[in-house]
């Protein structure tokens, strides 16, 4: 089998794009996922989005598979790339428009900027305990700055959904942190029953937040948007910022907006392409 793909990064999150709108089921499993990604035998990548055929009133339809092979609800980098990758498809990459987009978090709309930029409205967050999920705190209720305890050292953690699980926690200095040690801790702990992805963010100002992250089901990655989007949230819930700021990543910044009129959280960054090209087998 040839299989055609694109490589998008979005501040250096990257993904292997597909064009799977011929038909309903992946064009790749799960093991071949891993070996796509693999950075030294496949293509390289933190993981494979695909393009299905719209569904419920939809564009396009969004499937994400992380590197490890597991599918993630939704990943804000993602969605900005997946929606240049379209417009390249339609050939109308630098029309401004505007997509509505099924993800398994729901409806997400992107809108094309130019200038590779994307702005995501990408919905409301999810701050009740059972519906991040998480068994820390009380059901029905925020879970902010709360203590967790992991390998015998306590966290105060603040935890949000942006459609997929998120726990945030705010120190003087991010690069200090060995992310590579206590990211695995807390993606797996069992307060996080689906697990969860792991932002370790430094307050700078009112408008600015430096963020290192680890990825569920991916690891440490250079951006994550929905993790972006879930750091300035968990940072007004905690006075830290203002409800607009720019979250700063290892692979660049992305500006984050929580709108107080219809609560939704809308994203901002650049999404562009590196190369197209063809391999013949996944072996």
């Amino acid at each position: 089998m040839t299989l055609e793909f694109s490589k998008y990064h979005g501040l250096g999150n990257d993904f292997i794009l597909i064009d799977n709108r011929h038909q309903s089921q992946p064009l790749v499993s799960p093991e071949e996922v891993v070996k796509l990604c693999d950075r030294h035998f496949g293509v390289g990548a933190d993981g494979v989005i695909l393009v299905l055929q719209g569904q419920d009133g939809c564009d396009y339809t969004m499937r994400i598979f992380n590197s490890d092979g597991s599918e993630a609800q939704m990943c804000g980098n993602g969605i900005r790339c997946f929606a240049r990758f379209v417009s390249q498809l339609e050939g109308k990459e630098e029309v401004s428009k505007t997509y509505r987009i099924k993800t398994l978090a729901g409806v997400i709309c992107p809108t094309l900027m130019g200038n590779g930029q994307v702005r995501v409205d990408m919905g409301q967050p999810q701050l009740e305990a059972e519906k991040i999920p998480t068994t820390l705190g009380e059901a029905g209720k925020p879970v902010v700055n709360v203590p967790l305890s992991v390998n015998h050292q306590e966290y105060l953690v603040t935890c949000v959904s942006m459609g997929n699980p998120h726990c945030v926690i705010f120190v003087e200095d991010v690069n200090r942190i060995k992310l590579e040690e206590i990211g695995p801790l807390l993606e797996t702990h069992p307060a996080f029953p689906q697990k969860t992805n792991v932002e370790f963010v430094q307050p700078v100002s009112r408008n600015h937040l430096k963020m290192r992250v680890w990825e569920r089901g991916a690891g440490i990655t250079l951006a994550c948007g929905t993790g972006a989007c879930a750091t300035l949230v968990a940072a007004v819930l905690n006075n830290l910022c203002d409800r607009n700021a720019t979250v700063q990543l290892p692979g660049g910044s992305l500006q984050i907006e929580w709108n107080p009129q219809d609560n939704h959280v809308y994203m901002t960054g650049p999404a562009t392409k590196v190369f197209s090209g063809k391999i013949q087998a996944i072996n």
